[in-house]
């Protein structure tokens, strides 16, 4: 009996390019990380955990420089009270930065592996560390200052072992910030222009950080001075060369670390909200600090020049679906998206 079905040719297996697959009705598609990012890395569990230390010591830290140390007839006669006091006098300043570094090398390994994590953390801290010292000593490049006794040991008796650990992990959160926001709305310069853009972007975040947080932590109304500058200058009396001496620092580290990774940070291995919740966490504790002495024009600042931005990246990551399939065609491999 003579089949009434036609003949088909015989099919290998299929290649091409990947299919765009479609989300689902009423949905914005996947997310190529969620909000939060995946709970079941180990990295990921220890950023946040050390994240929260961090936001709590912050808010340690306000407590005592803007209600303790002002009003110690509420805690003098407490045992407890004087306790906590001392603690915060002789750690506060350093406990919050050591959080922060800590919660930024997880938020590292995450988003770029341990070793590149290292190489960063090396170049940051060495690099600020020699800026710090030779501008303690000659007041190039940030003119002419001094740190007090309040954030810790001082390396040469200059500079406390903590301003080093600062410059890097605000410098990575930034520079995973300036990642994202790069990998989102440039995707048609090449490898050298994301690079050199994301370089930028990370050194104009930390420059921003610093509009808010210098004019509080060296203002004489503060209850403790943390640095005092021996120049004034026209941005409420410190130098223009201090900012410029923190761009030349920042980009001297992110650019070095850049160029020994060898290759870029893939924006989709980490949540956003991790390298934000640090930045935006130290935006809000200088900017409590500017408030409280009565500085309001660098928040404006901050919150213009490095807080939205930010939020916009966040809501943008939270809300737009990837740019490249995550389904191939058959036969091929699987794609992630790279943002490349």
């Amino acid at each position: 009996m003579t089949s009434t079905f036609p003949t088909l040719p015989s099919v290998g297996p299929v290649s091409g390019p990947p299919r765009e697959v479609p989300p689902p009705s009423g949905g914005r598609g996947p997310r190529v990380v969620s909000l939060l990012g995946s709970w079941a890395d180990p990295a990921a569990k220890a950023a946040w955990g050390l994240l929260a230390g961090h936001v709590l010591a912050l808010l340690f830290g306000l407590a005592g420089l803007l209600i303790a140390i002002p009003n110690s007839h509420l805690w003098a006669d407490s045992e407890l009270g004087v306790e906590t006091y001392n603690f915060g006098m002789k750690y506060g300043g350093a406990t919050h930065i050591l959080f922060g570094a800590a919660a930024v090398f997880a938020l590292g390994v995450l988003a770029v592996g341990l070793w590149r994590t290292a190489l960063f953390f090396v170049a940051a801290v060495v690099l600020s560390a020699g800026s710090e010292l030779v501008g303690t000593g000659t007041g190039w490049p940030f003119g002419n200052y001094e740190y007090t006794d309040y954030l810790g040991y001082r390396l040469l008796d200059r500079v406390p072992f903590t301003i080093p650990l600062s410059w890097f992990y605000m410098g990575l959160a930034s520079y995973l910030l300036a990642r994202v926001v790069v990998a989102m709305v440039g995707r048609r310069l090449g490898p050298v222009g994301k690079t050199g853009w994301t370089v930028g972007l990370g050194v104009w975040f930390v420059v921003v950080w610093d509009l808010v947080l210098d004019p509080a932590m060296a203002h004489e109304d503060l209850s403790v001075k943390f640095w005092e500058w021996h120049e004034t200058g026209p941005y409420f009396g410190m130098p223009i060369q201090n900012y410029l001496g923190w761009a030349f620092t920042a980009a001297l580290y992110m650019g070095l670390s850049r160029l020994l990774w060898g290759r870029e940070a893939d924006p989709t291995r980490y949540a956003v909200a991790l390298p934000a919740g640090i930045y935006v966490a130290n935006i809000v504790f200088a900017s409590a600090l500017s408030l409280s002495v009565g500085l309001w024009l660098p928040v404006v600042l901050a919150v213009a020049l490095g807080v939205l931005p930010v939020l916009i990246a966040w809501r943008i990551r939270r809300t737009t679906p990837p740019t490249r399939p995550l389904v191939p065609s058959l036969g091929g491999s699987t794609w992630a998206p790279s943002g490349r």
